[in-house]
Formats: structure tokens, sequence, C-alpha cells
């Protein structure tokens, strides 16, 4: 009876999954829930997910991550990459495919590829190349690069601890790489030829998108000492409540005020920045009470280059993946009164919004365009909320914190790979570390942990554990073994992989690793053969994801930024996918052999 409520009570996660009617890790939490409630789970074992090695080994290594970003190590290189990206299209792809490669095989990838971007879009405006064609290559290396080693993604890192908690040895932390090097080379050659021929050659999304309609409704006004608003509260004013006028600031007397709401009220000769529909300006001006002051071009313009940092101005930001502003609308949010700056234009998904976008739920990836004051910027990306797009600024690097925090990265690293310890202790050891030694302080290492990834991993997790205690993973094997145990065991992983990396594009990559690696590992015992091969596969194929912009939260980061479509992803991912599928079928076994 209990596996048959497992199955149901999965089927219902993968439907939820699919229809996305909640976040991922809120499903996730109550996929965990209802198996408590059913009776499936025992609430410690429900809740087992949080204490996981894989979940607290995440959470250490989301800390030394956020180390080395605040130190500023990465941007330190930030000017060498873009002076070489600028000499031609060729050499821009290269340098950001590698680079995102490479840090992304020891800090979270996400994260790299929110650093990267700015720096790319900085290229592209100065150089005049599109961003479609270079943001999915560095979504595509970032993946690439994070199989390389064993804190490379979390999916590796959850993997290896289901293995662990199976009784089996876990992998180190470099135990896949070469495997893993040989699909980046096979990657690396592919978006290196290939993307000049199939990526799309769009102006940027700022050029086409945003700011370009934000141009259309920008205006500045001065209220006449005759008009009906006068004295009148900006809610119950005319210019907003029958012109629908969304006023940005006040200019009384030479004083701009910018914390305004709807209860301020309106003075004779006020002059205003508001956001308002062409037509609707039009018949503003045609009942009087109101006169232009400039051109709204012209306006816009002055504002991008203001150098004023008390002064608001134009940005292009980004929601991030992990952002609290996620699955929540401005509206809900209060974001005017409560971050100090105005949203003139929303990108949600490939729909530019410019107007009524009060009740729009934000997602991962949206572009915003804001106006708002440098510090209150600052404020809304030190906290993670945002990043920017435009006006990209490298971080000064902090010696007396940078090389600490790389120092103990280092440590971390080499403790586990030496097997001096395991990647749990040692990522534990090093972010206490790095809070003891205030490279950061305690709240930043909390800020830091990106308790969506981490909640969405206990809930996952509580999937494996229920076909583990239901005989679910058995059944699932057996069932396979008795349609394909008599193939050669690299069908059986090349299948495993195809499964797998399908499933990415309906399930999270994480969801997909914590139900398969339960089955390979039960597949791998009535078959008789070494687990690991099966294992890595799984790893492999749950990163290795690239025919969708929902596929994987760095998909999703690139997708807005690049004014991309639907279809660029699978015109450009799926023959991608389908070739490392295939290499991989042959890789794999070639380092980790089927043999027990």
């Amino acid at each position: 009876m209990e596996l048959y409520i497992t199955t149901a009570i999965i089927f219902i996660g993968i439907f939820l999954f699919i229809k996305d009617y909640f976040s991922i890790d809120t499903t996730s939490i109550l996929i965990m829930a209802l198996f408590i409630v059913s009776g499936v789970l025992s609430p410690e074992e429900g809740f087992s997910g949080f204490n996981h090695p894989a979940t607290i080994t995440l959470g250490c290594m989301f800390v030394v991550s956020a180390a080395i970003f605040k130190s500023g190590i990465i941007d330190s290189f930030s000017d060498k990459i873009i002076r070489i990206a600028k000499i031609n299209y060729v050499f821009a792809l290269m340098i950001f495919c590698f680079s995102a490669a490479l840090f992304s095989a020891f800090i979270n990838d996400t994260a790299v590829v929110a650093i990267l971007i700015p720096m790319a879009l900085l290229v592209c405006r100065e150089t005049g190349i599109s961003p479609a064609r270079l943001l999915i290559p560095i979504s595509f290396s970032a993946l690439f690069g994070g199989t390389c080693t064993l804190i490379g993604t979390s999916t590796n890192i959850l993997v290896s601890g289901i293995a662990k908690k199976s009784g089996l040895e876990p992998f180190n932390m470099f135990e896949f790489t070469l495997p893993a090097l040989c699909l980046l080379a096979i990657g690396l050659t592919y978006l290196i030829f290939v993307s000049p021929w199939l990526l799309p050659k769009r102006v940027e999304a700022h050029e086409s998108g945003l700011t370009k309609e934000a141009q259309n409704y920008l205006a500045e006004v001065v209220l006449s000492k005759d008009s009906t608003d006068v004295d009148h509260s900006i809610v119950k004013s005319k210019l907003v409540s029958q012109y629908g006028a969304q006023i940005l600031s006040i200019k009384r007397k030479h004083h701009r005020m910018y914390e305004i709401n709807g209860d301020t009220v309106l003075r004779a000769e006020d002059s205003m920045k508001i956001l308002i529909d062409p037509q609707h300006l039009s018949e503003l001006m045609d009942k009087g009470g109101y006169a232009l002051i400039g051109d709204k071009t012209d306006l816009l313009e002055a504002e991008k280059k203001n150098e004023n940092k008390e002064e608001k101005t134009i940005y292009e930001v980004m929601i991030p993946y992990g952002s609290p502003l996620a699955e929540r609308s401005l509206r809900q949010l209060n974001f005017r009164n409560i971050y100090y700056a105005s949203v003139l234009a929303l990108r949600h998904r490939k729909e530019i919004i410019t107007q009524d976008f009060s009740n729009v739920v934000l997602k991962e990836g949206d572009m915003l365009l804001l106006y708002a004051a440098q510090k209150d910027i600052q404020a809304l990306t030190s906290r993670k909320l945002m990043v920017v797009l435009s006006n990209y600024q490298a971080k000064k690097v902090n010696y007396k914190k940078a090389i600490p925090a790389l120092l103990i990265t280092l440590g971390v690293v080499l403790s586990a790979a030496l097997n001096l310890t395991s990647i749990l202790i040692s990522a534990m050891i090093g972010s206490l570390l790095l809070v003891t030694t205030s490279i950061l302080k305690p709240k930043e290492a909390y800020d830091a942990i990106e308790w969506k990834v981490i909640f969405m991993m206990a809930g996952v997790l509580s999937m494996g554990k229920a076909l583990e205690k239901t005989g679910g993973s058995e059944v699932i094997s057996q069932f396979i073994f008795e349609q394909i145990g008599d193939l050669d065991p690299r069908i059986i992983l090349s299948l495993i992989f195809l499964i797998t990396f399908l499933s990415t594009n309906i399930l999270s990559s994480k969801a997909a690793a914590a139900l398969m690696a339960p089955i390979v590992i039960s597949l791998a015992g009535t078959l008789q053969l070494s687990e690991k091969p099966f294992l890595i596969g799984v790893m492999f194929a749950c990163s290795l994801t690239f025919m969708t912009p929902v596929s994987y939260p760095t998909n999703t980061m690139v997708y807005g930024a690049g004014n991309y479509k639907f279809n660029d992803f699978l015109k450009f991912g799926t023959p991608l996918n389908f070739i490392i599928w295939i290499a991989a079928s042959f890789i794999i076994p070639m380092f980790f052999p089927f043999e027990v």
C-alpha cells in the first residue's frame, strides 16, 4: 500500500513541477509534507533531508563562494576578460566560455553566470556584438565546468551524498574530472564553432525592448497654477486617477522629492517626472493644467548620463536565481515604498510590459528597468535581490580579505581532494574560518546561503528516501532489468543518461537526481555491475541540459538578458545535448569500468 501512495505522491510532484503552480522549493517541501502526512515517512525521516550531508555541504559551499565574490577576486580578472573580449567576436566567445567553465568548477555556477552577464553586455555595447551570440555559450560553459569537480554543482554533491547514505563510497573531489574534461572539450568545440552559425544576431535586449519602450512613456511636466490637481493628493489627482500616470519624482522650488507616496500633496508649479502612455500624455496636454517640459527621449538620455550619485537614474537589472523577490508581485512587495525605486518597464519571459505590471508575479530571470538612486541599487544588489546589467563596475579587490579567502578555499578543496577529510568536514571548517576571521560577517554568511536551494534539496531527498523505504527503487530497477537487462552495459548507461537529461526538462535537475540515483544504485546491484558509471551518468545528465531556458537556472538567467526566444534553446541546445549523450555513453566507461 505504501508503495502505491509513494508512486501517487511522486506523480503529483511531477505534475506540480510541470505546471509550475508553485515555486520549485515550495513543491519540493509539499512533496515532503505529503510523505509525512500519509505515513510513508516518519517526521524524522521526512525532515532528514535538512541534516543530510549533501544539504549541509551545499550550504557551507555557498558561504565559501560568497567570500570569494565579496573579496573581488573574480572581479580582478574583469579588466583582462573585457579587454581580450573586445578584440572580436571569436575572442569574446572564447574568453567568456573558458572563464565560465573555469570559475564554475569551484564556485556556484549561478553566481558565476550572474557576474559574467554584465561583463558580456558591456563588451556587446562597446563592440556591437549581439548578446544573443554570447550569453547562451556562457550558460552552457558554466554547466560543463560545474561537472568537473565534486563541488562544481549542487547535483554532484547531492548524488555523492545519496551514494554515501546507501552504503557506497562517496566520490572524491576530482574523481570524475577526466571524463568531465573530455565532455567539456567537446562542448567548447561545439560552442566556439557552431555559435556563429546557429545563434541569432538580434540587437541587444535593452535596445530593442525595455529602454526603447520606456522612451515612449517617460516625460517631464509642470503643474499649472490653474490646474484642478493643485493642492490634491497624488492618489486623488486626475494625473493618476484619470490618465494613469506614475509619478517618479517631484521638483519643488529647486528641491527634488523622491520619497513620495499616494498621500503626497501636489503644489502649483511642481515639476514632475512621470511615466505615462503617449495617448494619455496627448490628452493631458489638450485638457490643460499641465505643460510638457523638454523631449521624452532627451530626458531619458539625460537620466542615463547623469553622473550625480545622489540623483536617480535608469538601471537595467535582472532577478537572479534564488532572489526573494521571485514569485511575488510588485504590489505584494510594496516595491517602490520599501526599495525606493520605480519600475519603468518589465521583461517577463518573452513579453515586455510597460504598464499595469504591478500584479505581475516576478520570475527568476525577469529584467526590470528601474529609476533609482545608486545607493538604493547597491542595497538591492548587496542583498542578492537583483543583478545590475547596465553600468557595470568591477569591485575593487580587498587584499586583506581576498588572500585569506583564497587560501581557505584552497584548503577546503585540497583537504578533500587529498582525502585528509570529507568534503562535508572541510567545507564546514572553511565556512567557520571565514566567519571567525571576519572575512564574512555572520549575517553575510546567512545571506550567502541560497535557502531556496536548501529547502528544495531537502524536499526532493524525501522522494529518494520514500522510494528506498517502500522498495520502489528495487521494483523500478527490477522492471528495467527485465526489459533491458540483457543489453550491453554501455547501452543501459546510454538509456539512463537519455532518460535523466530529458527528465530535467520536466523536473528540476535536483529532483531528477534524487529520483534516479536510488534507482540506478538498485539497478547496478541487480545487474551485478559497479554503481559508479551509472551515478556519474546521472550527475552529468542532470547538469548538462541545454534544450530549454527552464532546464537549468543559468539558462533561465540568460533568457531575458539575451533577448532569446524559446526556440533558440531548442535549435542550439538540442544538437549539443544529443552529442553529449552519445559521447558520454562511450567516455564514462573508459574511465569507470562496469565490472565490480
